[in-house]
């Protein structure tokens, strides 16, 4: 079996400094050519480091936990391989699990900190309330939460990173308002972004001294895109423009709306949420908002390993990512 020592001597380098490229950071104080060397070195040799041994060494795992409420759900994989691709270029381990957004299955997995499995989480939670969060913050594991706006909870170990759903709901209102229509409907699931969207939509239709109209559902899925447009649409006074509070629900209302004879965006103009990959292949492609969630899965490994690799307790950390209309042919 390669040891650190055959490493560190086929390398030409100490033992600790094999050790430091195992175990650092990106500020590790070592040349970028001697972390290079040891690595092919290291690689050539066939060397697999002992992470049992490793993690009763240094009492860390090198492993976090991204938390997601749907794995079915499109918004996800790109914002998943985001952490992947960062944790991966510290030098960690992700594991993925699905919640489905239950308070009692989040909880389950938080205490995965207790058993001393994981080391950090990043991810999105629907279910867990206040004083989940006040328990949890006693186990001292940094916590990374995908937010729809700035939350302030007073919390060394809970971060958020966000994009202003509340702005980009407005702007895109805003965005179909602009272009003549005057009755806007919006639909909606239930709980998650829910408020700060329905918000964003009404602070829109109020500047411009029009009625809002809201359509709530249970899910943010197709199917129930498509139940709460079927209701809209066999309405008087049919909207001229439905928004959906994601693409998936989008995607719904405008099956919904070719049932019922109606030219997109002749008829009926139809936006979504999120810029899902089908977003652009369905047919007429789809007008949303880009969040850029590949980054938003950078971002929050970024801040989570940053905590974990600080030697000093930092302040909570908020960062808010980028958004984007992306104007297409449903509208």
């Amino acid at each position: 079996m390669v040891t650190q020592k055959d490493v560190a001597r086929a390398a030409g380098v100490s033992q600790p400094t094999v050790s430091l490229v195992l175990n650092g950071g990106p500020n590790m104080p070592l040349p970028e050519t001697t972390v290079e060397k040891v690595m092919t070195v290291m690689d050539r040799m066939g060397y697999r480091p002992n992470r049992l041994a490793q993690a009763l060494r240094t009492n860390r795992t090198n492993t976090i936990a991204c938390l997601i409420p749907d794995i079915t759900n499109p918004f996800y994989p790109s914002f998943v391989r985001g952490v992947q691709s960062a944790a991966e270029a510290q030098k960690y381990d992700v594991i993925t699990v699905n919640t489905d957004g239950a308070r009692s299955r989040e909880l389950h997995y938080l205490e995965l900190a207790r058993q001393g499995r994981v080391d950090g989480f990043v991810g999105s939670f629907h279910g867990i309330t206040s004083r989940d969060i006040d328990h949890i913050e006693q186990l001292e594991v940094p916590i990374v939460r995908l937010e729809p706006s700035q939350k302030k909870i007073n919390s060394f170990w809970l971060d958020d990173v966000y994009v202003d759903n509340f702005k980009a709901m407005q702007e895109l209102t805003q965005f179909l308002i602009n272009k003549g229509h005057q009755q806007l409907t919006i639909v909606s699931g239930r709980g998650g972004p829910e408020r700060v969207r329905l918000a964003g939509y009404e602070a829109a239709m109020a500047i411009n001294n029009l009625n809002p109209k809201v359509q709530l559902v249970d899910k943010f899925d197709e199917i129930s895109g498509y139940s709460a447009s079927k209701i809209i649409l066999n309405k008087p006074n049919r909207p001229t423009a439905i928004i959906a509070a994601n693409d998936l629900m989008a995607i719904g209302a405008m099956r919904a709306s070719k049932e019922e004879g109606l030219s997109i965006p002749k008829d009926i103009a139809v936006a979504g949420f999120d810029n899902i990959p089908v977003s652009q292949l369905v047919f007429p492609s789809l007008t949303t908002v880009e969040r850029y969630q590949n980054k938003l899965g950078v971002l929050a490994v970024n801040l989570l390993l940053g905590r974990l690799q600080s030697k000093k307790k930092l302040p909570r950390q908020l960062a808010e990512g980028d958004y984007k209309i992306i104007e297409r042919d449903s509208t």
